[in-house]
């Protein structure tokens, strides 16, 4: 269990706080770029680790992120005009252009160098892989954007989307590098109500649901090997990518003896506040343009992530118990809610906004959620020490894969898993 002072750092996030100091020291994702498709579209609320912002797409295509209010009478600069290279107040006309500089304030007398000595609050925007990446750190210590598969290869082979959800991002996190609930929480029932699951490795997860954890230090993260037994002489690994400060990378569907070939997914939980996180999903396809079932299943507003509506909160949500239906759980399915993301959000939001930790008990299954809390504290202390983290400033440490295979039970994992751990160098794959 975690003690109540770990539990507040591991969860308190807005400015000033030793874990909000810490996740302000990585590019994060902000926005899908569908959000502000073109110059001049109309501006979007963004909150993010705390703050209230506001993003903008300039005449230029540069995407701006300022604070939300109008430094002079606190006006929302959501309702502003996005015009000629800059976003106007509507209350009195102050503009700013997209490094929060005041262009023009037509409020004042002519002559006036009132707007010389008026700065808005602004972030660092980068745009890849379709998503608009913010930076809200100390501009001296601007690090490397992440260099996942996904964000540089070309659109028929990625894709991005996000939805709303309604508790803290650690506890969200938890539920993603946490391979043990698959066997229960994500199966369905046959007669005998053992799980019945579709998929070539899922044969594995439903036969043995007593897994073995091991988990090894990695220079972006943490790898986690989840094994079961497959024959008498093999293992079944799930091998996750648990990736600073938070990224997950998901164990693909197994085809054969190994996944080289097989598309995978990621998620990132991006915390809004204490009590609310974006939870963006990643799926890839690194060696050939996605299928038109494969995009499909990807799709964020109908695919496996959805459906959510037009703000990106799901539609199966807390205020209607995710639509759970008792005579499916009863008969077919072990939860009775429908589609793997919200049987996971159900579960992790059931927790409450912030867990008290206090009152949990962990067993030997949980051997990576007490690896990431030590490594990710010890992180947090160690900047509040004055020690910078390395990871946001070496990208490449991103560019890997999760993995599933079955090794011969005298293999050692990580030697087995390694040459399907790593990701294309840019100059192999078609951008």
């Amino acid at each position: 269990m975690l003690s109540q002072q770990d539990n507040t750092i591991l969860t308190q996030v807005g400015p000033g706080t030793p874990m909000g100091a810490y996740l302000r020291r990585f590019w994060m994702p902000a926005l899908l770029e569908e959000e502000v498709p073109h110059p001049d579209c109309p501006p979007v609320r963004l909150k993010l680790l705390g703050e209230e912002l506001v993003a903008f797409r300039d005449s230029n295509g540069t995407v701006g992120v300022l604070d939300a209010h109008c430094p002079h009478r606190q006006a929302e600069l959501f309702f502003g005009r996005n015009e000629e290279c800059g976003l106007r107040c509507v209350y009195h006309g102050w503009k700013f252009d997209v490094e929060g500089h005041c262009v023009d304030m037509p409020s004042e007398p002519p002559g006036s160098d009132f707007k010389r000595k008026i700065k808005q609050k602004s972030y660092r925007t980068a745009i890849q892989g379709g998503v608009v990446w913010l930076y809200m750190g100390p501009s001296d210590r601007q690090p490397d954007l992440p260099r996942f598969e996904w964000s540089w290869l070309s659109a028929d082979r990625r894709g991005a989307t996000k939805r709303l959800q309604e508790c803290n991002w650690a506890q969200a996190y938890e539920g993603g590098i946490d391979s043990s609930h698959i066997s229960l929480l994500h199966s369905n029932l046959d007669d005998a109500g053992m799980g019945n699951f579709n998929r070539p490795r899922d044969k594995y997860n439903a036969l043995d649901r007593h897994l073995v954890f091991q988990v090894a230090d990695a220079r972006h993260g943490l790898l986690i090997g989840a094994r079961r037994n497959a024959e008498a002489d093999s293992y079944y690994w799930r091998v996750t990518q648990s990736l600073m400060p938070f990224y997950t990378m998901i164990p693909p569907v197994m085809e054969g003896t190994d996944t080289a070939q097989a598309p995978y997914g990621g998620h990132a939980w991006v915390p809004i506040d204490d009590h609310n996180t974006w939870t963006w999903s990643f799926g890839v396809q690194p060696n050939r343009p996605f299928s038109i079932e494969e995009r499909e299943n990807i799709n964020g507003r109908t695919g496996r992530w959805g459906p959510i509506d037009e703000n990106y909160r799901p539609l199966q949500n807390r205020a209607n118990d995710y639509l759970i239906d008792r005579e499916v759980q009863r008969t077919r399915s072990y939860t009775g809610i429908d589609g793997v993301p919200n049987q996971d959000a159900g579960i992790q939001e059931s927790m409450g906004l912030i867990c008290d930790r206090t009152k949990e008990h962990l067993g030997a299954s949980d051997l990576a959620v007490i690896e990431w809390r030590k490594k990710i504290l010890q992180a947090v202390n160690d900047l509040a020490a004055g020690k910078e983290p390395a990871e946001p400033h070496n990208g490449d440490w991103y560019n890997v894969r999760p993995a599933s295979l079955v090794l011969p039970r005298d293999v050692d994992w990580q030697e087995g898993a390694a040459w399907l751990l790593s990701g294309l160098a840019a100059d192999q794959a078609t951008v």
